[in-house]
């Protein structure tokens, strides 16, 4: 590991666990489309690509394939109204995330966010859970054309701080995480707790792997 001069973040799955909300959001779409509700188990082996690709998922009942685009089409604007009231009321920060991100600031590493979520949705979400003003950037899954596993967003990122790639760390949970940090250049360490559709983050060999974002502190002091 090399120490860097600036750190982006992931959200679902790093910072914060949204599950919870997702799955009461999946299950109540399902019921007003007259089916059966899917869990909180189930959801929790979809999330990480982002809403469309969730519900797509939820449809079906897997991680792969494609429901009926007129089903879609159907279900898609009752999951976003059901989210958008229900963003935060059950999401929570992850232990370890407010005692890493202080450590952090203190220390003097710039800071930004990096996320597939809509913005409408992650904006509120980290406000209401007490960490949106802690990133001088947050770029989410519509503030550029394209998002993770794309390297664009981190280059975006990179470029905003002025920092060369090569300088720049990316904390992540997914394969979607690794992909892009590779992509862009970026050093990337990932959570071992994380939304990675039930593989272990391991075998996508990130840089390293921690159970806790106050553990990252230690990592990059000891790194030259």
């Amino acid at each position: 590991m090399r120490k860097p001069e600036m750190i982006l973040i992931d959200v679902d799955g790093t910072l914060v666990d949204s599950v919870p909300d997702l799955a009461f959001c999946v299950d109540s779409m399902m019921v007003q489309l007259g089916r059966e509700p899917r869990g909180e188990e189930r959801v929790r082996d979809w999330v990480g690509n982002g809403v469309e690709r969730l519900v797509r998922r939820a449809l079906v009942g897997q991680l792969k394939g494609e429901p009926d685009e007129a089903d879609f089409e159907r279900a898609y604007p009752i999951f976003m109204d059901l989210y958008a009231e229900n963003t935060s009321k059950r999401s929570f920060l992850y232990p370890g995330v407010r005692e890493g991100i202080d450590m952090l600031k203190a220390s003097g590493y710039k800071l930004g966010c990096v996320t597939n979520k809509a913005a409408q949705f992650t904006e509120p979400l980290l406000k209401d859970l007490g960490v949106y003003d802690d990133f001088s950037i947050v770029i989410s899954g519509d503030t550029l054309t394209k998002k993770k596993p794309d390297p664009a967003p981190l280059l975006h990122a990179a470029e905003f701080f002025g920092c060369e790639p090569a300088n720049a760390l990316m904390i992540g949970d997914s394969v979607s995480d690794v992909a892009a940090a590779r992509a862009a250049g970026f050093q990337i360490v990932c959570m071992s707790y994380g939304y990675n559709h039930g593989v272990d983050i391991r075998e996508a060999a990130p840089d390293a792997v921690i159970d806790s974002l106050d553990e990252i502190y230690p990592l990059l002091e000891k790194a030259a």
